[in-house]
């Protein structure tokens, strides 16, 4: 069987895009907040749950938005404690939410290819850098997840404003006018976009946004619930651009050099293990070539 592709939240569950891209496993017991009393039960599902994806699967890759409160990830640490297994990998991510459900789809379809488990888990922040995730918003007053001006801060209060906020690769901040002069950089790559109305609507998004950076087919999904949260006002239209093809994606995972993790011994890209979380060795040589090649520029 594939390696599992976990998420902490169902609205991070894309429908799959063919018969052969499995779905994501949604943790239960991670995805709900227990009570003080039902703390000690909860925890003994969890470890089934848990338990049952390793058995079925052999190895499990959890991803979790960075913006979860504590007591998921303090869960999820206490799950992979108890059950001492080296085959769970949390990977935490900065990308807003609907970036997150397009990031847990592409790892759902590299899971079927020939990448080893821990290839998979650490090619979760080589993608990262590909995905183009932002939101039209009707005020970026109370955002904190984005640098935001003190003149943006004072131009949101006025009646009707809009502004168009990427999130990653890059920060970035511009105003909307109407008049399609105000855009974001997008990617120099082919993309599919992805955008989630809430209580805006998607015009500029599908009419300015998508032409600009030449997308190849656009789609409306549902907005995720905590995007409104994520960035702070439930006046958005949430989007995210990133590479559909699955041929392309395993081109750019396979062409990155990999290394055996020195501590549990799994295949890995980067700098970091997934799974263990160990550091990849020094080189000893000062005149070695870089040990990653395919990381973008700017990448860590």
């Amino acid at each position: 069987m594939p390696t599992a592709i976990a998420v902490t939240s169902p609205e991070l569950v894309l429908p799959s895009p063919d018969r052969h891209t499995p779905t994501a496993t949604v943790l239960q017991s991670a995805a709900r907040s227990p009570k003080a009393h039902a703390m000690a039960h909860s925890l003994d599902d969890a470890l089934t749950e848990m338990h049952t994806l390793i058995e079925y699967h052999g190895y499990v890759i959890v991803l979790c938005p960075a913006s979860a409160p504590d007591s998921v990830r303090h869960r999820l640490h206490a799950i992979r404690s108890v059950l001492e297994s080296d085959r769970i990998a949390l990977v935490r991510s900065d990308l807003p939410p609907l970036g997150l459900s397009v990031l847990a789809l592409q790892l759902r379809q590299l899971s079927i290819c020939d990448f080893s488990p821990g290839v998979l888990a650490c090619a979760a922040r080589l993608l990262s850098h590909y995905i183009y995730a932002g939101a039209l918003l009707g005020s970026v007053a109370r955002l904190d997840r984005v640098p935001v001006t003190l003149r943006s801060h004072a131009k949101s209060w006025v009646p009707g404003a809009q502004f168009a906020v990427l999130a990653t690769p890059r920060p970035e901040l511009v105003k909307v006018s109407g008049g399609g002069d105000a855009l974001l950089q997008g990617p120099g790559f082919s993309t599919k976009l992805l955008y989630a109305a809430g209580q805006l609507a998607p015009d500029w998004v599908v009419g300015e946004l998508a032409p600009a950076w030449n997308v190849q087919g656009s789609a409306d999904v549902p907005l995720p619930g905590e995007s409104a949260r994520w960035w702070a006002t439930g006046k958005l239209v949430e989007f995210a651009a990133a590479i559909p093809d699955i041929s392309v994606l395993y081109q750019l995972v396979s062409s990155v050099r990999r290394e055996d993790c020195h501590w549990c011994g799994l295949e890995l890209i980067g700098d970091r293990c997934a799974f263990c979380a160990a550091p990849m060795q020094p080189v000893n040589t000062a005149a070695a070539e870089p040990r990653v090649r395919a990381l973008p520029r700017g990448a860590t």
